[in-house]
């Protein structure tokens, strides 16, 4: 029987505490490099701040030998943190009230984005998105951010989500070209404004998400609870470092986008692209707007990807922001 992305979730945090048997040894944060994890490798906010601060030496600076470790999804990042192997994850921020319900002890530590970067795109030849019912729409998996918002979408266009499109789980941005581009979806949900693949010619952008949701926060960093108590200060010089990297990232796009270019594999201009459309986003100290965090609890709440509210103040900690220089 397939499980939901909760039910996964919840084992996944089941597993880690059962592993983690009181007296046994766990690795300190202060043996060997300090790892900096990423949901995803290819979404340049997450990825970019990382390294920047390590191409710069702005890791050294603070005495962190930091290592860059992107994960494949959400879920496995999660699960690297709570078992102390990554002392800090970038994600997009619903993960942590996903998470949250889940079971899982982790707070936000800082948030490096603001606003919502989620688009629906489609084929440049393709039509327009109040054409698209009776499609077939991409998202990366049910119960996922994109999942929540292609349902939004179908509402917003006055259509029943579950009878007037089909919402199709297809996983990774590969995945989504490759079917958008056999025609087995007219629409895929995706990150980043769709900048990159806009760029490179194979989408358009029919929606932006930000119409729908005029609070929210798009980037966070976050830590284990056990992280915050036992490592608080290796956790306020890597934040430190990468808040560096986010103003250097906002004042420096060629320099930036010399950096980064190469290490994703793109063309100068397709990241130059996404550098343009996400820097504005970027917040320069790491607060947590409270008010956007509810805004977007109710908006998981409302279409299932949550179950049930927990407090608030629950799911950050203010002992790391606003980062200073």
């Amino acid at each position: 029987m397939p499980r939901s992305r909760r039910d996964v979730l919840k084992l996944a945090a089941a597993g880690v505490a059962a592993a983690a048997i009181p007296g046994a040894p766990r690795r300190a944060h202060g043996q060997g490099p300090v790892k900096i994890g990423t949901a995803v490798f290819g979404a340049y906010s997450l990825a970019a701040p990382v390294m920047v601060a390590a191409e710069k030496g702005f890791f050294k600076e603070q005495g962190v030998d930091a290592e860059f470790v992107p994960f494949r999804g959400g879920p496995d990042l999660a699960k690297a943190v709570m078992a102390g192997e990554v002392l800090i994850g970038l994600t997009g921020s619903t993960d942590i009230l996903v998470f949250r319900e889940a079971g899982m002890p982790i707070k936000v530590v800082a948030a490096h984005g603001t606003g919502n970067d989620f688009v629906l795109v489609g084929a440049p030849e393709g039509p327009p998105a109040g054409e698209l019912k009776g499609a077939s729409i991409g998202v990366t998996r049910a119960g996922a951010t994109t999942w929540v918002f292609a349902r939004m979408v179908a509402k917003h266009h006055g259509w029943d989500p579950e009878r007037d499109v089909k919402i199709v789980a297809l996983g990774g941005l590969d995945a989504q070209l490759a079917a958008l581009s056999r025609k087995e979806i007219g629409a895929f949900v995706w990150g980043d404004f769709g900048a990159v693949t806009g760029a490179q010619g194979r989408t358009k952008v029919l929606f932006r998400m930000e119409s729908l949701t005029p609070r929210w926060i798009s980037y966070i960093q976050y830590a284990s609870e056990e992280a915050i108590r036992r490592s608080a200060d290796p956790i306020r010089r890597v934040t430190r470092a990468l808040f560096k990297a986010v103003r250097f990232l906002k004042a420096n796009p060629q320099e930036s986008v010399r950096i980064t270019a190469a290490k994703f594999g793109w063309s100068p201009e397709a990241v130059l692209a996404v550098h343009t459309s996400l820097t504005p986003l970027f917040i320069e100290d790491g607060r947590i707007n409270v008010e956007a965090l509810r805004a977007m609890q109710d908006t998981l709440l409302e279409h299932g990807a949550i179950k049930k509210r927990l407090p608030l103040e629950d799911h950050f900690t203010t002992e790391f922001t606003p980062v200073r220089a």
